[in-house]
């Protein structure tokens, strides 16, 4: 399905210069890229509508996050020129590791590819890192989705004392196309010995093979499930949150706007990072990031053709978060990586929630690329990022 003044911005030629962007060469450094080194990352706190800088890092993105004119040509993103060192080290075993481009292939062909998380475990391998392993026991379980039984891993602390612990139900990425639960293992387990909480990580359906909303609907039911069944979990569901990544950053948002609706037990806490919160592709991270590596505007554009039948369906508040009623949400904390298709994604939405009364953060790690959050074995702002994530939920779990 082509999407048609919300998705398309190039030519047929340019389009294809996108796609080959996607293979090594994209990888290779790029002369036109800004220049960011030096910066220091801005933090933005929606809720009180003031910037604050801390001596790190900032943005190269303007914090409006408004759109540009459809004229305009896509520059080179510059990905390596712009990543930190340890970014680029796990770009670079990505690229070692040949993954072909997405949007020429098909779903279940681009489900095999090599992932970053592959990376990340190449260059342990190759750097001969010891990296400790999370202190959590996993264990294989399924849960009732909204359409039969979906797969679900159980991770607990096993140096948190006995329990009952803090409940979070963790939802992966892919593009509702591609990754599991495998995929996005790193996340999760740092997750649930950081907070010292139970975590279940959930599978749902995916597309093209069960389209929108097949997944929300499985999150949602796998979020009910959890709550309803906390005592066989060994957690507590009075101090609950829920945590996810990309379009699992989508679907927690989804999941807490359900949850308000529907009258169900409410999270204590939302972290979403880096989140799919609308669907043109013409917001300025798309067009500064349009070649970036490991995602990519022609990659989003791929993402939505698989997961939505009719170009209606993106209007859909599930998907485009910004048009959905946001009022009387738990308190909300974004995540974004600067070298990132949908960093204004993060910000509009922080923007959208704030609008609506909510109490909402948002901070943008430079030097890092969409992704980068589970890689904290390797790459530093991914540890950042996760004890944040972590400070930021604790405060609302009592802790």
């Amino acid at each position: 399905m082509a999407h048609s003044t919300r998705a398309t911005l190039w030519t047929t030629a340019a389009a294809t210069s996108l796609i080959v962007a996607l293979t090594a060469p994209a990888f290779a450094q790029d002369a036109a890229a800004d220049d960011v080194a030096g910066q220091t990352e801005m933090q933005t706190d929606q809720q009180s509508g003031t910037n604050e800088t801390t001596p790190q890092k900032t943005t190269s993105a303007d914090s409006d996050a408004g759109e540009t004119t459809s004229d305009e040509t896509a520059p080179m993103s510059g990905t390596m020129d712009r990543a930190d060192a340890d970014m680029a080290r796990v770009l670079e075993a990505l690229k070692a590791l040949d993954p072909k481009p997405i949007p020429e292939l098909a779903a279940e062909e681009a489900r095999q590819q090599p992932t970053p998380a592959d990376a990340v475990a190449r260059v342990i391998e190759e750097d001969g890192l010891d990296v400790p392993e999370p202190a959590v026991t996993r264990q294989d379980i399924t849960y009732p989705a909204a359409e039969g039984d979906q797969p679900a891993r159980v991770y607990t602390p096993t140096d948190a004392g006995e329990g009952p612990y803090p409940l979070v139900v963790y939802v992966h990425g892919g593009g509702w196309a591609i990754a599991d639960i495998d995929t996005y293992d790193a996340s999760a387990a740092s997750l649930a010995d950081k907070l010292g909480a139970v975590v279940i990580s959930l599978e749902y359906r995916h597309a093209p093979e069960s389209p929108f909303p097949a997944a929300h609907d499985d999150v949602l039911a796998g979020y009910t499930w959890a709550v309803e069944n906390g005592d066989q979990l060994n957690a507590d569901v009075d101090r609950l949150a829920l945590v996810g990544e990309s379009v699992g950053g989508n679907m927690v948002v989804a999941t807490a706007i359900a949850a308000r609706d529907q009258q169900l037990t409410q999270p204590d806490h939302v972290v979403s990072v880096y989140p799919v919160a609308q669907t043109s592709l013409e917001t300025e991270s798309y067009v500064e990031n349009a070649e970036a590596v490991p995602l990519n505007r022609a990659m989003m554009e791929w993402f939505f053709d698989q997961t939505v039948t009719d170009e209606s369906q993106l209007d859909d508040a599930r998907i485009s978060l910004v048009d959905a009623d946001l009022a009387g949400l738990p308190p909300i904390t974004i995540i974004n990586a600067s070298i990132d298709p949908l960093l204004s994604d993060g910000m509009m939405l922080a923007d959208a929630i704030e609008a609506a009364g909510g109490e909402v953060e948002q901070r943008t790690f430079d030097g890092v690329t969409h992704e980068f959050f589970g890689m904290a074995a390797v790459v530093e702002d991914a540890a950042a990022a996760q004890d944040y994530a972590v400070e930021r939920v604790n405060a609302d779990l009592g802790k």
